[in-house]
């Protein structure tokens, strides 16, 4: 393991020298990212591929091609977000005038996660970087190809003063949370966000903790039916499922409930075929231990469709379980695999009050041609952000700010949001 004590002395120097507040040198640096992974593209998607069986397509789809769309955007605004902002003064104070300057907070932690390994570790660097920011990046040591590449990307475009990439394990992580920084970005789960803000309060660290949970998706009796199946099945099974905004648990009105079930399968064969293990298209389980403990949540579950599982390919079928209990271990925590429980439902405010009385999700999803019946959930559930009539694309709008609340995080990034994550915002009256 590298020398952490040594690395953040050279990038608390490098950043007391000045040059990462420099507007020209952080727009330079974004375009030189930008240079580096298209170049090196085809390097990454192999690398997915041989960490989750990624295809191409998906790879690019959500990994790659987001967080080039992210450094377009910075690119075109970052001049205009960073420029000192005048606000109103006070009459009382009208010889006065008011100002908020952006200042980055000096080293920044980001911790990646294996399920999107390119895509989590690059899309904060990318606020980092915009911000003013030196940055330590810690790749997820379970997709280690992708944790191999970006390494090798960072080093051979960034000095380690300015950027490093640090691989390891756990113990790697957790001598880096012994580390003063000044800012943490973790994404990952729930019980590991805990002890990466316990770490930081040690030092009385900021951070942004982006989690997970169990996000719903409701499909009303108006809904489009046909629509709303395919786009639950894309949502849910991009990646095996193994997405922290993915549907996890799917209410559907009792009288559509059939015409739903027939469809989904129907669109879940379109995208994937009658055995989609044979798919080039379906992604795999990370390891051997997560697949046992998706396997587990199969037990004596009355399946719909799927259900097939090998564990010499880490393969699990897209699966849709009938009705479990409400004490089944797959309505608990986040499921993060190709499993998706369906309940049937008579009465929305029953949805309602379910959904309240469980930690806030990071996502929810409605299907419905009733805006008024859209607008009463959005209002009386609380959740990290979400769609009406579509599911996971939010993610992909730089324009919104995405993160969680409660059990799902706390802290949002994306577009504006991520540079105003990373920056301290200085409020001055002259």
């Amino acid at each position: 393991m590298r020398n952490i004590q040594h690395i953040l002395a050279e990038q608390k120097r490098f950043f007391q020298s000045g040059h990462t507040k420099d507007l020209a040198f952080r727009l330079r640096n974004l375009a030189r990212l930008k240079s580096a992974i298209v170049e090196n593209e085809a390097a990454i998607l192999k690398a997915l591929k041989k960490d989750l069986s990624k295809s191409a397509y998906e790879g690019y789809l959500s990994e790659v091609g987001v967080v080039l769309n992210e450094i377009r955007l910075f690119s075109r605004k970052l001049k205009s977000w960073a420029r000192p902002k005048r606000v109103k003064t006070p009459f009382v104070l009208w010889v006065a005038s008011s100002r908020i300057y952006f200042e980055p907070y000096g080293i920044a932690l980001i911790i990646a996660p294996w399920n999107y390994p390119f895509q989590l570790s690059i899309a904060p660097l990318i606020g980092s970087i915009a911000a003013g920011n030196c940055s330590v990046v810690k790749p997820s040591e379970y997709a280690p190809h992708t944790a191999a590449i970006i390494s090798e990307i960072i080093a051979a475009h960034f000095d380690n003063s300015y950027i490093t990439v640090i691989e390891g394990d756990a113990q790697t992580g957790e001598a880096l949370l012994a580390e003063r920084f000044d800012y943490i970005f973790y994404t990952g789960s729930e019980a590991v966000g805990k002890i990466v803000m316990t770490a930081a309060a040690k030092h009385l660290t900021p951070v942004t903790l982006e989690l997970g949970g169990k996000s719903p998706c409701i499909v009303d009796q108006d809904a489009n039916i046909d629509q709303a199946a395919k786009r639950i099945a894309f949502g849910k099974f991009m990646n095996a499922g193994q997405t922290c905004i993915a549907p996890d648990l799917l209410f559907v009105h009792n009288s559509i409930k059939q015409q739903f079930q027939t469809q989904f399968e129907k669109h879940v064969h379109q995208f994937y075929g009658k055995n989609p293990q044979q798919s080039p298209d379906y992604a795999r389980i990370i390891n051997k231990r997560h697949y046992d403990r998706l396997v587990a949540l199969l037990k004596d579950r009355r399946i719909i469709f799927g259900g097939q599982c090998d564990p010499t390919d880490l393969y699990i079928a897209p699966t849709l379980i009938d009705n479990p209990a409400l004490e089944d271990p797959v309505m608990q925590a986040e499921i993060f695999g190709p499993i998706l429980p369906l309940l049937a439902f008579d009465d929305l405010s029953t949805v309602i009050s379910f959904l309240n009385s469980r930690p806030k999700p990071l996502a929810l999803y409605v299907f419905s041609n009733q805006p008024q019946r859209c607008q009463k959930v959005i209002e009386k559930v609380s959740f990290g952000a979400g769609c009406i009539n579509d599911t996971i694309i939010h993610f992909v709008n730089a324009h919104l700010p995405f993160g969680g609340v409660g059990n799902s995080g706390m802290g949002q990034y994306h577009g504006k949001a991520s540079f105003e994550t990373f920056s301290h915002q200085k409020g001055i009256l002259k």
